[in-house]
């Protein structure tokens, strides 16, 4: 009773503490972390120890899905050269880095178990750099990087974070297993998150009833993390897939009135999920501190602080590079082309931010946290209270570091956006309601149906003027005639249906990505429920 009682104590400090964050301009992940910190020096709490094989299960799988549901295939076709860099190479040379450094530090240290440690850490979480960014409303392309590289460094990190605890474990791996192992796994991974994107979507779009789809949603996540996991496969990289796949799907499947409650529930649940990570390691760092006298926590900190400073490092070194040669390979030629726009690399200022973006958060916890902890006679992972700390020592200082101090960097370069998302919405607004305004045309000519044609006209008139001036995207005129709408719910219903066909196909040509197109479907969404309403009340009552 006692934890239950922190844990919700903890939760409510958590929204006190997001709340302060948006205030200060500061990611509410680093407040959230320092308070997990804190259970640490409480006297008198609990020791809490979480299954290992149930902590990337239940911290990644939902947070992933409701990442990579977003995600615009568009715009990260776009940047594939960035994102996979960043997702592979800056990756790969934080892990080396980083077990070099581990390995010069304790050299007792096992290269398997240096090479987990470097796995665990090197994976940085855009929720803590979008958090800042969005309210900063920097270049699109630059969300879009680090928004994409966060959903695939995942999948890479935790592919050798696997193979390495295995070889630290049971040192059953060989060299020549790894490549062909990898290559299995990640094509076995690629086409069972699309198999499951054509099967699950579907039977949940038949689900009316809110409750229960939202129950749905959250067991077919975990579903598909398990499946593949119990398959040998890649659990991160089947859920990115897989939502990827859905996503283009489930827009024309699923009700409105199930998708606006259920986005609310993934919300709220993806927050009490990051908030609990942290209250977690917490518990397992007082457990930690109770073992060790201060020598050895002067040690671990010593490594802690190395490990850290090497992660950033590294990501800085790796993306300046990179930008740099992208930079001098893209050049005009001498008769005056350029390069393609997909080959373009980052900016001076662009590579700043980005590379300063290495907040690790709450898949680094949970990679620390599943490590054999050696409960029912299984073998333990060598040095695992050492490989703990220092990963939440390295989610901590950058948390803080450079979570902090992202918002005095962004003013500094005055990087500012670059108004292609609010132009994608004025043109999907256009579009659609022209595609409305067309569905109305074949209506009796009643008196309310030429009530809502007027205002369709009256809207797109409006829509039109602001695509043409540029102004900021304020949304469509809200409200309306209510006895139009409840006269003409049919013909209502049939241009929303109409506007909604437009937008889908808007996406699926390119015209616009998901941001814009995830804007518009929600105010799609709400004049839906408007009519639904309206249609209900004015239905005739049963005799």
């Amino acid at each position: 009773m006692l934890v239950f009682e922190i844990i919700i104590g903890l939760l409510l400090a958590g929204a006190a503490l997001t709340a302060l964050s948006r205030r200060i301009g500061t990611p509410y992940p680093a407040l959230v972390a320092l308070a997990g910190a804190a259970i640490a020096l409480v006297p008198g709490t609990p020791t809490l120890v979480l299954e290992p094989d149930l902590a990337l299960t239940l911290f990644v799988a939902p947070v992933l899905l409701d990442a990579a549901y977003d995600a615009s295939q568009r715009d990260l076709r776009a940047s594939w050269r960035t994102v996979a860099g960043l997702a592979v190479g800056a990756v790969a040379l934080t892990v080396v880095v980083v077990a070099v450094v581990a390995r010069a530090l304790v050299p007792g240290m096992p290269w398997a178990v240096a090479v987990a440690l470097g796995a665990i850490v090197a994976p940085p979480d855009a929720a803590a750099a979008t958090a800042v960014l969005g309210q900063l409303r920097p270049p699109h392309r630059l969300m879009v990087i680090l928004e994409g590289e966060s959903l695939f460094n995942d999948a890479s990190a935790l592919l050798v974070y696997r193979l390495a605890v295995g070889a630290a474990v049971a040192g059953a791996l060989t060299p020549a297993r790894i490549l062909p192992l990898l290559l299995v796994t990640t094509a076995g991974s690629v086409a069972l998150g699309y198999v499951l994107s054509r099967v699950i979507p579907p039977l949940i779009a038949r689900i009316e009833d809110v409750p229960i789809a939202v129950v749905v949603q959250f067991c077919g996540t975990f579903a598909v993390w398990i499946l593949a996991e119990r398959l040998h496969l890649s659990g991160i990289l089947t859920v990115v897939v897989f939502a990827m796949a859905s996503a283009q799907r489930a827009a024309g499947q699923m009700a409105a009135r199930v998708r606006i409650p259920s986005y609310a529930v993934w919300g709220f649940a993806v927050f009490v999920l990051n908030v609990l990570a942290f209250i977690l390691v917490g518990f397992q760092l007082k457990a930690i501190l109770g073992r060790i006298d201060a020598p050895t926590l002067l040690r671990y900190a010593g490594v802690a602080g190395a490990v850290c400073l090497a992660a950033v490092l590294a990501r800085i070194a790796w993306v300046s590079a990179t930008a740099a040669v992208s930079r001098l390979r893209c050049r005009p030629t001498e008769d005056g082309s350029k390069a393609r726009p997909d080959a373009v690399g980052l900016s001076p200022r662009g590579a700043a931010v980005v590379g300063w973006c290495g907040m690790r958060g709450i898949v680094t916890l949970a990679a620390a946290l599943a490590l054999p902890t050696g409960a029912r006679g299984a073998p333990a992972f060598p040095h695992r209270d050492l490989v703990v700390f220092t990963a939440f020592a390295v989610v901590l200082g950058t948390l803080v570091l450079q979570g902090m101090t992202l918002r005095p960097l962004m003013r500094v370069l005055r990087l500012e956006g670059d108004g292609s998302v609010d132009r994608e919405v004025r043109v999907a607004r256009v579009e659609t309601l022209r595609a409305g305004l067309s569905a109305t045309g074949g209506a009796a000519a009643d008196p309310l149906s030429d009530v809502l044609r007027r205002r369709y006209e009256v809207m797109l008139r409006g829509a039109e003027a602001e695509l043409r001036g540029g102004g900021a995207s304020q949304g469509p005129p809200a409200g309306g005639d209510g006895d139009a709408r409840t006269g003409g719910a049919a013909v209502a219903r049939r241009a929303v249906e109409a506007e909604r066909g437009r937008l889908l196909s808007l996406r699926a040509e390119g015209t616009i990505g998901d941001a814009a197109f995830q804007r518009v479907e929600e105010e799609l969404d709400l004049e839906e429920l408007s009519l639904r309403r309206l249609a209900r009340d004015d239905a005739p009552e049963a005799s």
